[in-house]
């Protein structure tokens, strides 16, 4: 707990110190002399503080959703972007688009939430009829899916003049995030929240059907629970601030080398770290090519990717 504690002061300070990185002159001198009416204060609350609660709630979300998937795929590489959940869900928001165009944020979350929870429910159907002789057949699946879903969206996007739109979801950004702009991904947080109540549940449905039916789990509603979760989140997040890679599968298999399978110990600390790991990262492509900025889906990719891979071949190197 004391750990814990620590972990979460540090994230604390590393968010205190994004609020005075950015183009716009913010510091602490300036908010003391002008005080909050000034131009510097009025950056910092309908801006800065904004984009720094949008980063944390967005980082934590989407590293609990990679972990939850995890536990129900019963697989470490797998998570929303690698197994077709944000693709779905990028298809839900399009379609809203040219079904109901002005309809309100919130519509627009929940269809693609249905449309997250649809492409998940497909990709863990195809894995229960697809032999799995290694276990990275299992985000090669979820890569594929995901593909042949992105492709059918990025046609109908060319079709119907909708391009700028698709990119604006499928590119993770935070330099839009205002204040009344980002309120929605407190239901992220509320999400993170049920999973940690949920976390012996999803433990032992991560055992297996049999098993967790034996120890006298209601296994098809756990996993349903899982599921609903996760796609509510990549939902939320991807309708806010656009799709997010790889935070929901290197932030979990980080933890896990330290705290194991046990979704109670891991949750709080899957939250923290993954909130830290955006929130550099976004920092990161603030300060790189300043005083321009590189969008937050681009640095994570990077880092995520290198990650990725690295545990890819580290786990390569195990089976052989």
């Amino acid at each position: 707990m004391q750990r814990l504690v620590l972990a979460a002061i540090a994230i604390a300070a590393l968010a205190l110190a994004s609020l005075f990185v950015g183009v716009g002159e913010v510091t602490p001198a300036r908010l003391w002399t002008e005080g909050f009416g000034g131009e510097a204060g009025e950056l910092l609350l309908v801006s800065r503080v904004p984009r720094t609660l949008a980063i944390l709630l967005a980082g934590t979300g989407m590293a609990v959703a990679g972990l939850i998937m995890q536990l129900l795929a019963q697989n470490r590489f797998v998570e929303p972007s690698t197994a077709g959940t944000v693709e779905s869900a990028s298809a839900g928001l399009l379609v809203m688009m040219l079904l109901a165009p002005g309809a309100p944020v919130i519509a627009k979350m929940l269809a693609a939430a249905a449309f997250a929870l649809a492409g998940t429910l497909l990709f863990l159907a195809i894995l229960a009829r697809v032999p799995l002789r290694s276990p990275l057949v299992v985000p090669l699946v979820g890569i594929m899916l995901g593909g042949v879903v992105n492709a059918a969206t990025t046609f109908f996007a060319y079709r119907f003049d909708l391009m700028q739109s698709l990119q604006a979801w499928t590119m993770g950004d935070f330099s839009g995030v205002l204040r009344g702009r980002y309120e929605l991904l407190w239901l992220a947080f509320a999400l993170t929240v049920v999973a940690y109540l949920a976390a012996d549940r999803l433990t032992l449905a991560g055992l297996g059907r049999d098993l967790s039916i034996g120890l006298g789990l209601d296994h098809g509603r756990t996993v349903f629970l899982g599921l609903v979760i996760v796609s509510l989140v990549t939902a939320v997040v991807v309708a806010t601030v656009g799709i997010i890679l790889f935070v929901g599968l290197i932030v979990p298999n980080i933890v896990a080398l330290f705290l194991g399978d046990n979704a109670r110990r891991s949750v709080p600390w899957v939250a923290l770290i993954g909130a830290g790991f955006v929130l550099l990262c976004d920092m990161a492509g603030r300060l790189i090519a300043a005083p321009y900025e590189l969008p937050v889906g681009t640095v994570v990719g990077v880092a995520g990717a290198a990650l990725f891979l690295g545990l890819l071949l580290a786990r390569r190197d195990r089976l052989g």
